[in-house]
């Protein structure tokens, strides 16, 4: 039985490093990698590496990168319930600078056509699970499905809201009982569904009481973390479910690491937060956000997304946690 859930994508990364991120109409010289990648996937990967026995829902195409898919989950002891595709395993184009800052083009692929059937046909998906986790590089209706389902199953639901431009109605939301924006998906969601106009760059320097008050509007009964890179994590909770915590809103502080590349910091921090909520479900919530925390924070010395997942064991070693 499986813990954790991930219903999500699968990408093959193509990467180029380079000194500077490649403005309009240049032509720049940069190292060029390939490798695993998709929210999806890298979720799945940090939530396997993090201790959850996990389980990736996802489409592929009958190709290399397919193959490689199924490949590395045996590899991670990931249970891969893929729907097949006749369209190409989904890719992604990655410019990664020389502060690890990065810019991204995707191609959905098969991603696109992961059904909502392929996810509800299976009875046995949630037996013993605790967390289910989505993103937004899959059909909206799939990833509402998936969430109805666990909802009614009693499975924590986990929404990472990503990426920012990504088709999102309320209702889809509000099937969320964490929601997990960054600063930029925050800013997109707040325009989308509350009419609140906000600089993504100022996010991260709101009062606690203005964003915890922007939160209750975005998701009035779930818990809202949002991710802002450099600066740590800030929390807010719906007053009657506070998970275990003293206050209902209060920020995490970002840890001291030597960032190399930031691609799947994010990915890293929902995979990890997901194991965190299923391993010790009774602990407060800020214990499982400063897990996610250091998680994501020991990722970003490491190059590429998926590739560059720590394991708990360098978890512990590192922070004692």
């Amino acid at each position: 039985m499986n813990s954790v859930i991930v219903v999500g994508s699968f990408n093959v990364d193509h990467v180029w490093r380079c000194a500077e991120l490649p403005a309009m109409g240049a032509t720049i010289a940069g190292q060029y990698s390939t490798g695993p990648g998709g929210k999806g996937f890298n979720q799945a990967v940090a939530a396997a590496r993090a201790g959850a026995a996990t389980a990736f829902v996802c489409a592929l195409g009958d190709d290399a990168g397919g193959a490689l898919a199924r490949q590395l989950a045996r590899a991670d002891g990931i249970d891969l319930r893929a729907e097949a595709s006749d369209q190409p395993t989904g890719t992604a184009g990655i410019y990664v600078d020389a502060r690890g800052r990065n810019s991204i083009v995707v191609g959905a692929g098969a991603n696109g056509t992961l059904g909502a059937e392929h996810v509800t046909g299976d009875p046995a998906l949630l037996e013993g699970a605790r967390v289910l986790l989505a993103q937004l590089e899959s059909p909206v209706e799939t990833i509402e499905a998936a969430l109805a389902m666990a909802r009614q199953a009693g499975v924590t639901t986990v929404l990472n809201p990503a990426p920012a431009n990504a088709a999102s109605g309320i209702g889809l939301l509000r099937l969320a009982d964490v929601l997990t924006p960054n600063e930029t998906e925050f800013a997109a969601l707040l325009a989308r569904h509350v009419g609140e106009r906000v600089d993504p760059e100022a996010v991260a320097t709101l009062d606690g009481a203005t964003l915890h008050g922007l939160s209750r509007k975005l998701l009035p009964h779930g818990t809202v973390v949002i991710t802002l890179g450099s600066v740590g994590v800030f929390v807010s909770h719906a007053e009657e479910q506070l998970r275990g915590d003293a206050q209902p809103y209060y920020r995490i502080g970002a840890e001291s690491v030597s960032a190399i590349d930031t691609t799947g910091a994010g990915d890293a921090f929902n995979g990890a937060l997901a194991t965190a909520l299923a391993r010790a479900p009774a602990e407060p919530f800020s214990v499982h956000v400063r897990y996610a925390n250091r998680f994501a924070a020991l990722s970003t010395e490491h190059p590429g997304a998926a590739a560059a997942m720590p394991r708990h064991d360098e978890v512990a070693a590192r922070f004692g946690a």
